[in-house]
């Protein structure tokens, strides 16, 4: 960490790591235990609530725009936890009147009274875990839930009066089709969320999925298969008043995900809780991902003042991230901007390394002033990971 912290920063992602059981492709940070144990953890993040706002200097501590519970499953915590770590929150850095808070939840972990505690505790933005609307699909991915369950959530979020509620689906599953894609986007539109999030499954090394099967392999869907899940949910999700306004991501006008909208215009954050990172003063600052070894870390720091390590950058690695995040957004990126932040010669090279694919037609340059850079909707972002890597190779 920082002797002291001269940033402006208006968002904090909360890591709460606790899970009923880890799903077949996760390798997020987490962890299964009981009440002492999220005891032990809510008042292990909200001392280091405490120690991350020392470091700030106090003529730079506003009010958070954004505030993200994520997992792990956050809605494992009782409503009284979420409270208690949002007044700690508030304590220190304050909270906007009109901030997002947002709260991921799984389908058989909330009721209308859990959802109305969290209300009342200030999370007024719900995102819901549901992935697929197929029981066997469901099974073969290591869900804690059914799909009645996935119905009585969002009954209950209603019911609580949460009216800012994303629902989260997942392609390309072993053995998903295109007849259950179809029915998982025509029953998610029928819910009537405010914003989805469409993952293309990624098959990481060390999880569930990764010891079983190797991308491309069946039974994993085809290529091809992917790509057809991915338009059609860009036809029909637009066609429902969804506007595609970054590569996963879709919202109703208004609704779009303000805390990502952080980190996909790469704009700092606090990052607390087990396995977090903090983007600060263009660094990034990663948290243990085991809970002991987290524990260990905040009583170092509270006790030895011992601060969590900041370890260097790459040559470039800001424009890298930069570039990364924002060519994920439909608005792409400001030229203005990236020449005034990294200069001409940076971007210059950076442009250089894709004047192939805007011969192909993966990315453009807008005509408005100012201009963007952008790739094109949707070639530019179905190729969008060899375009990114291009432009590693081409900055590192």
């Amino acid at each position: 960490m920082f002797t002291e912290i001269t940033e402006l920063v208006e968002s904090i992602y909360l890591h709460i790591p606790f899970c009923r059981r880890r799903c077949f492709y996760c390798d997020f940070a987490i962890a299964i235990g009981g009440e002492e144990l999220k005891t032990r953890y809510v008042e292990a993040i909200c001392q280091e609530i405490d120690l991350t706002a020392s470091q700030v200097a106090i003529a730079n501590r506003q009010p958070l725009q954004t505030i993200f519970f994520g997992g792990g499953t956050p809605s494992l915590l009782d409503p009284r936890q979420i409270l208690t770590i949002l007044e700690v929150v508030a304590r220190n850095f304050g909270i906007a009147a009109e901030a997002e808070i947002s709260l991921e939840a799984n389908p058989g972990t909330v009721t209308p009274e859990s959802l109305q505690g969290y209300k009342s505790a200030g999370v007024n933005r719900i995102s819901l875990g549901v992935q697929a609307f197929q029981l066997e699909l469901l099974d073969r991915a290591g869900r804690g839930h059914d799909v009645d369950e996935i119905y009585a959530a969002a009954e209950a979020i209603a019911l609580a009066g949460i009216t800012n509620f994303s629902l989260d689906l997942i392609s390309g599953l072993p053995n998903q089709d295109m007849s259950q894609w179809q029915d998982s986007l025509t029953r998610a539109i029928a819910l009537q969320p405010t914003h989805i999030s469409v993952y293309d499954l990624t098959i990481e090394p060390g999880t569930d999925f990764g010891k079983r099967y190797q991308a491309g392999d069946r039974p994993l869907p085809s290529e091809e298969a992917t790509v057809d899940m991915f338009l059609l949910a860009h036809e029909q999700l637009q066609d429902a008043g969804y506007e595609h306004y970054e590569i996963s991501n879709y919202a109703r006008q208004g609704y779009q995900c303000r805390h990502n909208l952080v980190y996909w215009h790469n704009r700092p954050f606090y990052g607390v809780g087990m396995g977090a990172t903090s983007y600060i003063e263009k660094c990034r600052i990663d948290r243990p991902r085991k809970m002991r070894d987290y524990f260990e870390m905040i009583d170092a720091w509270r006790d030895r003042g011992i601060v969590p390590t900041v370890l260097p950058g790459l040559p470039n690695t800001e424009l890298l991230d930069t570039m990364m995040q924002g060519l994920r957004l439909a608005e792409g990126i400001s030229l203005d901007r990236l020449r005034q932040n990294y200069g001409d010669a940076l971007v210059e090279t950076a442009l250089n390394c894709l004047q192939s694919y805007f011969h192909k037609g993966w990315v453009k340059i807008s005509g408005d002033r100012p201009a963007h850079l952008m790739l094109t909707i949707p070639d530019g972002w179905l190729f969008s990971n060899e375009v990114i890597a291009d432009l590693f190779a081409a900055l590192e």
